[in-house]
């Protein structure tokens, strides 16, 4: 079951809901920003520029969320998030290596 923040735990993540969430090129290019900067890099949604409203990437981030790919972290009066790399990698080995290639 999804945290109270909908976060799914590792063994929750299902192939086809990853692979639907890296389907749409603008997730999949917010992912693959995420694999070019350092593992442990905090990104506010604004930080990738979309060219989307504001509402279109919180629908962006909140399908990445409860997909499993990023974790989304409180911070008061702003979020930002982070890839689950180890996580990822752990449950889907290759699939983030699969990413950068491209």
């Amino acid at each position: 079951m999804p945290d109270d923040d909908g976060h799914p735990t590792p063994a929750e993540m299902d192939l086809r809901t990853v692979l639907h969430a890296l389907a749409d090129p603008l997730r999949f290019g917010v992912i693959a920003q995420f694999l070019r900067e350092p593992a442990d890099a905090e990104r506010t949604c604004a930080y990738f520029e979309l060219p989307v409203s504001k509402s279109t990437t919180s629908h962006h981030f909140k399908v990445m969320r409860e997909a499993g790919l990023i974790r989304m972290i409180d911070h008061g009066n702003s979020r930002t998030a982070i890839l689950r790399r180890g996580e990822l990698d752990e449950r889907f080995p290759g699939l983030l290596d699969l990413i950068a290639a491209d």
